[in-house]
């Protein structure tokens, strides 16, 4: 992979920050708790881990989501970095969803974590740039606020 195909991948990102107020494992332990995303992540139905890593987290998991109006399943397969400082994702199949890449990136702060979560957002269905960027803030804003909720009520 070129710098240049790297760049371009960089540049069609959007971002959103939050900080937790829990230790970055706290924070990975939700975000590697698939089985629990329909109880706190908006507009997922249902989670099915495929596949799992050496230490028994989702490496492939199934999701069937309902947001924007949209309904539908995606697979993702996941990437964790050592020492619960992140995790990233990329897509593998879906319908009518046509890509969704990412990362959780987790940063310890005193006894908060900041995390930055980074996404690329194909919903699968024609509309124009600045929604596609509307859509994909959307998704990182609620992602990122139930989150927070989550873990900061375990």
């Amino acid at each position: 992979m070129g710098a240049t195909k790297r760049g371009c991948e960089m540049a069609e990102q959007t971002e959103g920050t939050i900080t937790i107020d829990a230790s970055p494992a706290a924070v990975m332990g939700a975000i590697a708790d698939f089985e629990a995303y329909p109880e706190w992540a908006q507009g997922v139905k249902k989670t099915e881990i495929l596949e799992t890593d050496g230490e028994g987290r989702g490496k492939r998991v199934r999701f069937e989501v309902s947001a924007v109006g949209l309904s539908g399943w995606y697979v993702l397969s996941y990437d964790y970095e050592p020492g619960d400082q992140g995790v990233s994702w990329t897509f593998e199949d879906g319908s009518p969803i046509k890509n969704l890449e990412g990362s959780y990136g987790l940063t310890p702060d005193g006894d908060a974590t900041d995390v930055v979560y980074r996404a690329v957002v194909d919903p699968g269905v024609p509309m124009i740039g600045f929604m596609k960027r509307k859509v994909e803030k959307m998704v990182i804003d609620t992602a990122l606020k139930g989150l927070k909720k989550r873990v900061e009520s375990l």
